[in-house]
């Protein structure tokens, strides 16, 4: 028979044991903080991407705009015109936000290029400039008018897609706007502008990231 002393040394050598519903739950908790910390933090300041708001009223996406005006370039800019119309573009659904760690490994092996060109809108017509980008790349733009606004949707259609299906980002009516995407898949990522005015309007658009350009 086991003395109390004997009993008292078995029970310190069991190990505990964590059941696996412990474990899934302690998983599901671990990304759900990731998930959070990724949409209210890390993309409000690494890539200017502020899905909630909470990013630009604590400034973090200052952060963003700092960084990408302190990087340099990798490739003289090239200067172009582009006259060519196409039809006006409607809004079909929202960006989806992907897993941190396929956006940092993409933004790793970016090949940098950048680029300013003049694109002429005509007057009473529209016009579009796409760039070709794959998946999880980013990129930085700034374009601004000669004067007068502009209607504008900045989008995006996934490679291959034969369904007319697109991701409306961004549209407003502006002179000028400043932003970053990381794509959300392959495809043509760019701009529709719309001139409801009488007189041609000229749009200055600067491009720096890894794409190709279709226009």
């Amino acid at each position: 028979m086991k003395t109390n002393e004997t009993h008292k040394k078995d029970s310190m050598n069991i190990l505990p044991v964590h059941s696996t519903a412990s474990l899934i739950k302690a998983s599901i908790a671990a990304t759900l903080i990731a998930s959070i910390l990724l949409v209210l933090i890390i993309l409000p300041s690494e890539y200017h991407i502020d899905p909630t708001g909470l990013g630009q009223y604590l400034g973090l996406t200052d952060i963003a705009e700092a960084s990408t005006s302190t990087m340099a370039p990798t490739q003289t800019p090239t200067k172009n015109k582009v006259t060519s119309s196409t039809l006006e573009q409607t809004i079909q659904t929202v960006p989806t936000i992907e897993t941190l760690t396929d956006i940092i490994q993409a933004r790793s092996t970016l090949s940098v290029r950048s680029d300013i060109i003049d694109i002429v809108i005509p007057a009473k017509k529209g016009l579009e400039y796409k760039l070709l980008m794959d998946k999880f790349t980013h990129l930085t733009y700034e374009w601004r008018t000669d004067g007068e606004p502009l209607y504008f949707d900045f989008h995006g259609e996934p490679k291959g897609d034969k369904t007319g299906y697109f991701e409306s980002f961004s549209i407003t009516t502006s002179t000028q706007m400043k932003g970053s995407l990381t794509t959300p898949f392959a495809g043509s990522h760019g701009w529709y502008w719309k001139n409801q005015t009488n007189d041609p309007i000229t749009v200055t658009l600067s491009t720096k990231g890894d794409y190709t350009i279709k226009g």
